[in-house]
């Protein structure tokens, strides 16, 4: 399969299977990743309403068809622990670049369409691309500005295909997630846009904005502390704010005046002292993360203050991190920050690298390689630095602990995200333009 010239400059490289992709914030001095020089916007100590009412709580129309492809399973596999198989001393990589664009940022599959790549560019545009064709079928750049740890921030199809789930900062700094219903010709239906939620941002850093359906049919939605510096208003341990947390929500049926509903098993549904969407809790800026489509393990990539970047693992065998706080801000990694938030309780990362180290200073996190061209690194969790582009690898143990690595595998700077096609195989998006399927060596 081969990108064909849309806006963007493709490289003429054949692919001989391209699919899917599907990830960065903060700034040099609070370290994250978009831009490094990020200053807050709006500093307030005042309590601020993080849900508001969607605008529309019309949902999309009925008549949005599934695609009409090959079918491409996107099914997790029970399973209670993660499953090794890497060794990766022996792993040898390559990155091919497969075309150019306008500082991508974000890209998904839909299922059952193993055809169609749909690509997000910060800016406020969101292409389909295929063998047959590379072209926008979505233009927020009027309700978005794409600059600094803002803009259009992620994509995720629905597990029925029929909808598109885009994750953008409004204008005013809002986050925002609106749903699209798919033509039948895998273009979105601009008209069916209907809100799902907006948090208001009291900040301009550390929107997160990731999204990713769980192997639950669920919408994952992970959200930074609200921005500053060191966690200012102790956002991400409050039960009361939405800010700092990983959020878990049933997007495709509102309900009262949400534009979703909450899941009944979330862990807080019954605590009164918790907003109910909760998951998870203690994230200062969650800049990528996923699920194991074997496992159905939760990997995520949290980008640290000035010290310390850091990979959690919450495990399916525990629950994927229901109920569970990360640390942030009681820990920056496994070191402890704020004295005043309580040291107990935490679940502290698998992996933490320092800045001081040289290997970076805001982590993007990736996927566990499930793809069959290389068998070396099957099993293993691939990630990233922003700021230095050093591309690792790290295998877990059956108990949730670090087995193997850091082992660097590639570079590539301004590493914005990576994506996972529908066969496993891995890419690299970089906001300098370029998109990349790692190969063997």
């Amino acid at each position: 399969m081969k990108l064909r010239r849309g806006r963007a400059s493709v490289v003429a490289a054949a692919l001989a299977t391209l699919t899917a992709l599907a990830g960065c914030s903060g700034s040099s001095t609070d370290n994250g990743a978009v831009e490094t020089s990020a200053t807050p916007t709006q500093p307030t100590n005042e309590a601020i309403e993080t849900s508001m009412p969607p605008t529309s709580l019309e949902p999309p129309p009925s008549d949005a068809t599934a695609p009409e492809t090959t079918a491409v399973s996107t099914t997790f596999a029970a399973a209670t622990t993660t499953t090794l198989v890497a060794d990766l001393d022996g792993v040898d990589v390559t990155l091919t670049d497969i075309g150019e664009y306008d500082e991508p940022i974000a890209m998904t599959h839909r299922p059952g369409d193993a055809v169609t790549m749909y690509l997000a560019e910060r800016g406020g545009g969101v292409r389909a691309i295929s063998d047959e064709d590379d072209i926008e079928i979505l233009d927020i750049s009027a309700e978005t500005e794409g600059g600094g740890e803002q803009g259009l921030l992620g994509l995720a199809a629905s597990p029925d295909g029929q909808f598109l789930y885009v994750s953008s900062t409004r204008v005013d700094g809002t986050s925002a997630i609106d749903a699209y219903a798919f033509a039948a010709d895998g273009t979105l239906d601009a008209g069916s846009r209907r809100t799902v939620i907006e948090i208001e941002q009291p900040y301009g850093n550390h929107n997160g904005g990731h999204l990713a359906f769980g192997p639950d049919g669920y919408l994952y939605l992970g959200m930074g502390d609200g921005g500053s510096g060191d966690d200012p208003e102790r956002r991400s341990l409050n039960p009361n704010e939405l800010l700092g947390k990983m959020l878990r929500i049933d997007p495709a049926t509102p309900a009262g005046d949400l534009g979703y509903s909450v899941p009944s098993d979330n862990p807080f549904v019954d605590d009164d002292t918790f907003r109910p969407e909760i998951w998870s809790t203690g994230l200062r800026n969650p800049w990528r993360y996923s699920f194991d489509r074997v496992t159905g393990d939760l990997w995520i990539g949290d980008v640290g203050q000035g010290e310390w970047e850091e990979i959690d693992l919450a495990p399916a065998a525990t629950g994927t991190g229901r109920g569970v706080s990360f640390g942030w801000s009681a820990f920056e990694g496994t070191h402890r920050f704020n004295d005043d938030q309580a040291e107990n309780g935490h679940q502290l990362p698998i992996h933490e690298y320092s800045h001081s180290s040289g290997d970076g200073n805001s982590v993007t996190g990736g996927f566990v390689y499930r793809g069959s061209a290389i068998p070396e690194l099957s099993g293993a969790y691939v990630f990233g630095d922003y700021e230095t582009g050093n591309i690792w690898a790290i295998t877990a143990s059956a108990d949730g602990t670090l087995d193997q690595g850091p082992v660097k595998i590639a570079e590539r700077k301004a590493l914005a995200s990576f994506g996972e096609g529908p066969d496993g195989e891995l890419y690299v998006l970089s906001l300098e333009g370029k998109v990349s399927r790692i190969d063997p060596g």
